[in-house]
């Protein structure tokens, strides 16, 4: 049997904590490893090391910290199929999946390599006579990144890339449920040229985040997760005078216009609903078509294409999507399927039940469809986090508006239509963090920021890009000048004064 233990201070760290968890083949439904869960002095051990390495990392000067960012971009790059592979026989996703989740991660590195721009100041002459102003941003210190299992490549690179490549020092606590690709990061980062001690890599489970949450050493968090987890971690840390971000979860509407053009509009929702089993936070696990006849006619064609995908293991290049990754995550999709029959939706299409061949024990579950769900349903108002797409029938674009506005969740929405302003309209009144406009899954591009509204996002600042400089830095002002001859004949006068 396989350990996976840690990464801190630039090796592998064996702990003593005796307690591990069993990391699972998603297609078998086997044991195929066990990770070790940190104790609370394997968490001193990793900040204090993050911490003797940050003072010679901040003060590292931007260009070089982004030559290792260059770096690490082209060992990801280099090393994307084993890390995809690695990827998918702990997670389950399809490997063609695993390769876009290390890419999107990939791209925020190399938004994070413009550091040396990206963390400039700004700079203010003669603000009062001989009165110059200048700010910095400056690094914060000993930081961690908390990832969920979906992602375990992307959300550990969106976080750890731009926190590295701005000077602090990172710890990465992963899922425990995927570990061994957060572990490889850690490792490629330290051979693309960052000191030992500035990413760290240490795997645990409530022990090890409630550690991290309270060290006095730790000074910003950014965590990704459901949104109960989210909310504790956020007043958690900040009780603790931390930084943090703290992104929780979704349940994303796709609004359907009577103009949309319907085939585009199936294409799009069956990969963004049931792509990656569902177990993506800006799926889309809600269509709201607008209409009796937009309905009907979506329902039809949705139907015929979801009974066309193809559910198989991991490694199947011709599968739309395999495996959930465990099967306690299994057994909650169906109880959610089930809820919503109990509840009075119309189960169109049951995935329940699904068996591949020479995988019996695997965690599969197929595509699933409801319609007539109704906004006070239970099954509804919760995130499924699985391949279940539900239907709401609106009667209005004013009511699908309200159903994205009204409900828990605030992360993704998108929008079908050919009519421009009811785009424009849509996308200025719905309070949803993230909008698309014909685009069904409106993840914004490495340079543009990440986050959602209401119950998924907790904190002011959003993830990657431009918000995520500024989470990961503080800015310093400076106020100078530099009197010359008799000092008392140049008083100071602030510069707003007359």
């Amino acid at each position: 049997m396989r350990d996976i233990h840690h990464f801190i201070g630039g090796k592998p760290f064996e702990s003593q904590s005796g307690r591990f968890s069993d990391v699972f083949d998603p297609n078998t439904g086997d044991v195929q490893a066990r990770v070790s869960l940190a104790s609370q002095q394997d968490v001193m051990v990793a900040v204090a090391s993050a911490k003797a390495a940050f003072e010679d990392w901040s003060l590292t000067n931007p260009q070089r910290r982004a030559r290792v960012m260059f770096e690490f971009k082209r060992l990801l790059e280099n090393n994307i199929t084993e890390l995809a592979e690695l990827l998918s026989c702990e997670h389950g996703k399809v490997v063609a999946d695993s390769k876009g989740d290390i890419q999107r991660g990939i791209d925020v590195v190399e938004f994070a390599c413009g550091i040396p721009h990206l963390q400039k100041g700004e700079y203010t002459q003669d603000a009062g006579p001989g009165i110059d102003v200048y700010s910095m941003r400056q690094a914060l210190g000993v930081t961690v990144g908390i990832t969920p299992f979906n992602f375990p490549a992307m959300i550990p690179c969106w976080m750890g890339a731009v926190s590295v490549a701005c000077g602090n020092t990172f710890i990465l606590k992963p899922s425990e449920k995927d570990p061994s690709v957060p572990l490889r990061l850690a490792e490629l980062m330290l051979e693309a040229g960052a000191p030992e001690g500035v990413f760290n890599c240490l795997n645990g489970d409530k022990l090890a985040v409630d550690a991290l949450l309270t060290h006095a050493d730790v000074k910003a968090i950014s965590f990704v997760g459901s949104s109960d987890i989210a909310q504790y971690v956020y007043a958690t840390g900040t009780a603790h005078g931390k930084r943090v971000q703290a992104m929780g979860g979704a349940k994303n509407h796709g609004i359907i216009m009577p103009d949309a053009d319907m085939d585009q509009v199936v294409k799009d929702i069956v990969g963004a609903a049931y792509g990656s089993a569902g177990e993506r936070c800006m799926a889309l696990p809600v269509a709201v078509p607008v209409g009796q006849k937009t309905a009907d006619a979506f329902i039809e064609r949705m139907l015929d294409a979801a009974k066309e995908l193809r559910v198989g293991v991991s490694t199947d290049s011709e599968a739309h999507f395999a495996p959930v990754v465990s099967a306690a995550h299994k057994h909650k999709i169906e109880s959610y399927i089930q809820m919503g029959v109990d509840e009075g939706a119309e189960l169109k299409l049951d995935g329940r039940g699904l068996k591949l061949q020479g995988h019996e024990n695997g965690f599969f579950i197929g595509p699933s469809l409801f319609d007539y769900v109704k906004p006070d349903m239970q099954s509804y108002k919760e995130e499924i986090f699985g391949p279940v797409l539900q239907i709401v029938r609106a009667e209005t674009l004013e009511e699908a508006t309200a159903l994205a506005t009204n409900h828990q969740y605030g992360n993704g929405v998108a929008i079908f239509t050919r009519s421009g302003r009811i785009a424009r309209d849509f996308a200025a009144k719905v309070q949803v963090g993230m909008v698309g406009i014909n685009v069904p899954i409106p993840v914004p591009v490495s340079y543009h920021s990440f986050g959602g509204w209401k119950r998924s996002a907790f904190g002011d600042v959003n993830q990657h890009g431009p918000e995520g400089v500024r989470f990961w830095t503080k800015v310093k002002t400076i106020t100078q000048r530099w009197p010359e001859g008799d000092i008392a004949d140049q008083a100071f006068i602030i510069p707003t004064m007359q």
